[in-house]
């Protein structure tokens, strides 16, 4: 089947932007040379990594002459769905406008930028000469190493910064998943593996999850791969309540109740649930009288919370309201939530997230069938499918840990880390006091962040700043020194790819176009420029391959395993046995802390309602409520003359984040962007379907296409970002949550008017 761009926009429109419907055949390359060519087809297997998760969906593709003639559906494999993102990554490899070539600036940064190209020489010359500078005089510390998107180099990254002796590693998950990671270890304690099966929620079980919560997430545009295990929990009898002011494809699919709650008031609304399950007696006492700390406090605090005062706070209709408490106080099994990697944006963030997390454990969840799993017996692989030892944060990142850029300003944050992860969010203050001079940046974006001018400034002002990327993107490149051209998903190697204890190697199935090289490459080649021969294998096209060696000599499987026999094993990978047998309720049998003895991590060894560690910096230990910082409660003099409540940072089915934009198939789903706005909101501003508009705060305004549309709540817009024309995190304030540091991207208050003609 030849996937023309007319084809693929109907199939699109039809099946939510996926493609896993198409049958065996998703893609056909258009290039006319290649469909005359006679030379062999070659079968090559690979995955894809457009949805910013890491290698999730398998590909089968076929190689002809060089390049990727056909994607296939790969068999035999975890996950098979291909998705619009997907099928569209071959047009983003070949994209005319990649970036091939180093280059460095010619011009002054901040000015659109004028490039030279040079060799790779004479890039890492240039960036051992200007680091070491820096390291000899004000310290190795003051030099920042990043990443943004793809999320696949960290690992390595890791490695480069903490040898180069600096502790100030950050990533984009600054403003995205870590959040959620913390606000576990403030319940269960620091130790990665559970926080990291909690972070998120889970998956409801049939038969013996009581009901399960979709908080401010919409699976099935965001999250495909899993999807499928949703539907076909409703199917099986799964109950199901989706809090989300949006009307999503999830909520219309599988919800029992849908509560288009006010946004910002999450943490009320689960301390409410907390309550209607306190009061029904239908929890579970014995594992909050044996591991629960903090219990009789949360108890009583959550009784303010009625059914009403929460009604009136998040502007839930009762009817509503009481419809989801009966789903979450009748029945058997544990409440259990699945959430948006991303959803502590909330100047009260953390805590509401707690609060939503907390129903899990106050049910008997922990641990046990229909409710969250630890994983059993954990492979040493850290965040992004290499090892800790590997990105060296077991070894060398405790002797660095004092000289983090973030701990005055993020404490719980950095306490808490052990990883290697510093909290990113207040740059232009790093860059302002000297804290940091200098930048190594894999994919960095700084459209990320909230009043994105403040961190372009900082970008200019560092002495050097580098960047390793796909594309010449002027809204962050224009003010940096260098760029470098990194390779794509197809044309690398690394990392390993994870599914529980199935691991396959990946290997490239074309060459990198240019003179690109992955990132693996790049951070060992710049690791032996700066002096680090040894630590790095002294670089070059094996680089990836000595990073898998290295991973793998460090992963703690009971039969170790080499890279040869990783890559004899192809396309159906290895599985890793375990020692023992699977188990339920490991913290009874002192299986989750490193001193042997039952409970958790936490200070006071149990699943913590009051957090002693927020408590030892001088926050409430409690899951408390916070009227956001700006709102119509909290300030209505600004609600006077901005009365839209701002709800940006939503996923749609064709991007992510600001990628894929220019690949012209996705582009032609949604050319122009988009706000939505209520249809009774856009009467009111004599605004019609497809109208011009502005969206503007106190902070100021940019220009989109209204969609006027039910999915929004009345009185609320929603904005996707990533658009560099109409960067709504321009809109945002700089309003931080003070144990995370994350920015409100999901509250906030705005007015939208139609544009003149």
């Amino acid at each position: 089947m030849k996937m023309t761009r007319r084809s693929f926009l109907k199939l699109s429109a039809a099946t939510g932007a996926t493609a896993a419907a198409m049958g065996s055949c998703l893609y056909i390359n258009p290039d006319p040379a290649l469909a005359e060519s006679t030379s062999p087809e070659e079968v090559k297997y690979t995955h894809c990594v457009q949805c910013n998760h890491g290698p999730r969906c398998g590909m089968k593709c076929i190689v002809k002459d060089g390049k990727v003639v056909r994607i296939e559906k790969r068999e035999n494999y975890p996950n098979v769905n291909i998705c619009a993102k997907g099928v569209s990554a071959v047009q983003e490899m070949y994209d005319p406008q990649r970036l091939l070539h180093p280059m460095k600036r010619t011009n002054p940064k901040g000015e659109p930028g004028q490039w030279e190209q040079i060799t790779w020489e004479e890039a890492l010359a240039t960036i051992a000469e200007k680091l070491n500078g820096i390291k000899e005089k004000y310290g190795a510390e003051k030099v920042l190493f990043s990443t943004g998107d793809p999320k696949e180099p960290r690992s390595a990254v890791q490695r480069l910064a903490f040898t180069f002796g600096s502790p100030n590693m950050g990533t984009e998950s600054s403003t995205c998943y870590k959040a959620t990671e913390l606000s576990q270890k403030l319940i269960y304690g620091p130790e990665w593996f559970t926080a990291k099966s909690f972070a998120t929620g889970t998956n409801p079980v049939a038969g013996k999850t009581r009901c399960c919560i979709i908080w401010g997430n919409n699976p099935a545009w965001s999250g495909p791969a899993g999807w499928n295990g949703l539907l076909n929990n409703k199917a099986g009898g799964g109950k199901f309540i989706v809090v989300d002011p949006r009307k999503t494809p999830t909520a219309e699919c599988i919800a029992d109740v849908h509560l288009q709650i006010r946004p910002g008031t999450d943490g009320a609304l689960a301390l409410c649930f907390g309550n209607a399950i306190i009061e029904s007696g239908n929890y579970d006492k014995e594992f909050v009288e044996k591991w629960c700390h903090g219990f009789e406090e949360y108890k009583e605090y959550v009784k303010a919370f009625t059914l009403e005062k929460t009604a009136e706070i998040c502007q839930i209709p009762m009817d509503k309201l009481q419809a989801a408490v009966k789903l979450l106080t009748e029945g058997t099994g544990p409440v259990v939530h699945k959430s948006a990697a991303a959803f502590p944006h909330h100047t009260n963030g953390v805590n509401n997230y707690r609060a939503i997390s907390l129903l899990l454990p106050l049910t008997g969840g922990v641990d046990v069938p229909g409710g969250v799993s630890i994983a059993d017996e954990p492979l040493c692989f850290d965040e992004w499918q290499m090892t800790f030892d590997f990105a060296r944060s077991s070894d060398l990142l405790p002797k660095l840990d004092h000289l983090r850029v973030d701990r005055p300003y993020f404490p719980v944050w950095a306490d808490t880390d052990q990883q290697g992860s510093v909290q990113l969010n207040r740059l232009p203050e790093y860059v302002e006091t000297g804290a940091i001079r200098a930048a190594v940046m894999f994919g960095q974006n700084s459209m990320m962040w909230p009043q994105t001018k403040q961190y372009q400034e900082a970008f200019k002002k560092m002495e050097f700043c580098v960047a390793a990327d796909f594309y010449n993107n002027k809204w962050t490149h224009d003010y940096v020194d260098m760029i470098l051209p990194a390779a794509m998903s197809f044309e690398r190697s690394c990392p390993i790819t994870v599914f529980g204890r199935r691991i396959f190697l990946r290997e490239p199935i074309v060459k990198p176009q240019g003179e690109a090289r992955p990132d693996y490459r790049i951070a060992c080649d710049i690791g032996v420029a700066l002096g680090f021969k040894d630590e790095f294998w002294g670089g070059g096209e094996e680089s990836e391959i000595n990073c898998i060696r290295e991973s793998l000599r460090t992963l703690n499987s009971p039969t170790p395993i080499t890279y040869e026999e990783l890559k004899a094993a192809g396309k159906d990978g290895i599985t890793i046995p375990m020692k023992g047998e699977k188990q339920t309720k490991k913290y009874e049998l002192g299986l989750l802390r490193p001193d042997g003895q039952p409970g958790f991590t936490t200070p006071t060894g149990k699943v913590e309602f009051v957090s002693e560690t927020l408590k030892k910096y001088g926050f409430d230990g409690l899951p408390v409520w916070n009227e956001p910082v700006q709102s119509p409660v909290a300030t209505p003099d600004v609600a006077a003359d901005y009365p839209l409540i701002l709800n940006t940072g939503s996923r749609v089915p064709m991007f992510t984040h600001s990628k894929q934009r220019h690949v012209p198939w996705l582009r032609a789903l949604m050319p122009d962007p988009i706000v939505r706005i209520y249809p009774s909101d856009a009467e009111a501003r004599g605004i019609a379907q497809g109208d011009w508009v502005y969206v503007s705060t106190q902070l100021g305004e940019i220009k989109a296409r209204a969609d006027v549309t039910r999915m929004v709540k009345p009185g609320c817009m929603d904005m996707f970002h990533g658009w560099s024309q109409a960067n709504v995190n321009e809109l945002v304030s700089r309003d931080f949550d003070p144990i995370s540091g994350f920015p409100p991207y999901k509250e906030g208050l705005c007015q939208i008017r139609k544009a003149e003609a």
